[in-house]
């Protein structure tokens, strides 16, 4: 029996790709494995995005050469790089860009000689994450082009997954126990807006998606300017949809913004805010700044970090940019140093943990419900999430304590008695 490997790299839009492609082999033909050395045959879905992605990348195949597997590279860096990849990359025995996709079971058929190999199909999937939660993606491609992503390149254009589709996965997902889902994309504020009439959209999906009965549903990646008062106002009433905005806004220099082909300026990102707050106070707000954009000065930093003040989300990410081939970014002057980079990602940085530690001060003594999704290192110890983190490993974790022993995917309730820089403790509510 033929022993896969897969290792996914990048975000959780390349995660449901890996678990299309473990769909493509019949269990029982083949076996998986996430030990290398016992691999036949490992795929490496690859990530494009930025230059430490891509680093990460390459640095991963080479890693495998040691070992006695057919090496497959997929994913961002194969579609963009296919070519460049062949000549520097000897150890991959196949390199598969996106475009291939609906030919990759034939492809796999080649290399191993084995039969049986399924076609990706987005109906089926191995979940690789908890059984309790899974991402649900609605569309695919990116029509905004910020000046310094290289996404539209990559993925293509925008295109809305069909909306029957989407539905009968839901409840796929629903039927296999999965509680929770969380809704990704490039874009996933404007699903539906390529439909003719541009309907059904993203508030019509979402109110579908609560009938089918989840414990919980997420929305993730959220572009600024194309969230609409109608999709604030069903969050802030849904006892389903998590009170979370994931809203990545880079920086807060107009000037900036504009040089990143952004559709909002500071002043409406702001009153963004301030609405989101108005209409559900108890909003969780994250968002992804980009610190050394070509251009920057001091100026453009500090209002960055006033409008860090002003907002304080919950939840923050940085990282510094890089050039990335074929974008206006790439093209313009006056590149920011590495070391200035640097500096003033860890001053937005430092300034946030201040933020995120007094946010999770005022959190002391409030009521949580949510997810047991570990345990955790200490007796008695579990992990909670609830609507103030995501599945994805980039927000804080809630610890908290229980003297009765509790399955993970059990829906609890936690009052929260302490509070750190990112993560929060409590402990359990008995009924």
């Amino acid at each position: 029996m033929l022993k896969i490997g897969l290792i996914s790299l990048g975000c959780a839009k390349n995660l449901v790709d890996s678990e299309m492609m473990l769909a493509m082999f019949p269990h029982d033909r083949f076996a998986f494995t996430t030990v290398p050395a016992e691999a036949d045959f490992i795929i490496v879905n690859t990530c494009g995005f930025i230059e430490s992605a891509k680093r990460e990348s390459i640095d991963t195949i080479l890693s495998l050469a040691q070992y006695k597997a057919k090496v497959v590279v997929v994913g961002c860096l194969a579609q963009r790089y296919q070519e460049e990849l062949k000549e520097l990359l000897p150890e991959a025995d196949l390199i598969v860009p996106i475009r291939d996709y609906g030919e990759l079971h034939r492809y796999f058929h080649d290399l191993t000689g084995e039969e049986g190999i399924l076609p990706m199909n987005p109906l089926k999937r191995v979940i690789s994450t908890s059984s309790f939660t899974a991402y649900l993606r609605i569309s695919e491609g990116c029509n905004n082009f910020c000046s310094f992503c290289a996404i539209p390149f990559i993925r293509g254009r925008f295109v809305s997954r069909p909306y029957d589709e989407i539905l009968a996965e839901a409840r796929q997902l629903k039927e296999s126990g999965v509680k929770e889902i969380s809704l990704i994309s490039q874009d996933t504020t404007i699903y539906g807006q390529d439909f003719k009439g541009k309907k059904p959209d993203i508030c019509d999906l979402l109110r579908a998606l609560e009938e089918i009965g989840f414990y919980s549903i997420r929305l993730l990646y959220l572009y600024p300017s194309e969230i609409s008062d109608e999709l604030i106002d069903l969050i802030a009433n849904s006892k389903t949809i998590a009170h979370y905005f994931d809203i990545p806004v880079q920086c807060a220099s107009d000037k900036l913004l504009k040089l990143m082909r952004r559709h909002c300026d500071q002043k409406e990102t702001v009153e963004l805010f301030r609405k989101i707050k108005q209409k559900c106070p108890d909003a969780i707000l994250r968002t992804t700044l980009i610190t050394g954009f070509s251009g920057e000065t001091i100026e453009d930093q500090r209002q960055t970090l006033r409008f860090l003040e002003q907002i304080r989300f919950d939840h923050m990410g940085c990282f510094a940019y890089s050039p990335e081939e074929g974008t206006y970014g790439a093209t313009l002057p006056h590149r920011v140093r590495a070391s200035t980079k640097q500096r003033r990602m860890n001053e937005l940085m430092a300034l946030q943990r201040k933020i995120s530690y007094a946010n999770n001060k005022a959190r002391i003594g409030e009521m949580m419900e949510g997810l047991v999704i570990d345990r955790g290192s200490g007796p008695n110890e579990y992990k909670l999430r609830s609507y103030w983190n995501a599945p994805d490993d980039i927000d804080g974790n809630i610890y908290f304590t229980s003297n009765r022993p509790l399955d993970i995917g059990e829906v609890v309730s936690v009052k929260i008695t302490g509070a750190f820089v990112y993560d929060l403790h409590g402990e359990i509510i008995e009924d």
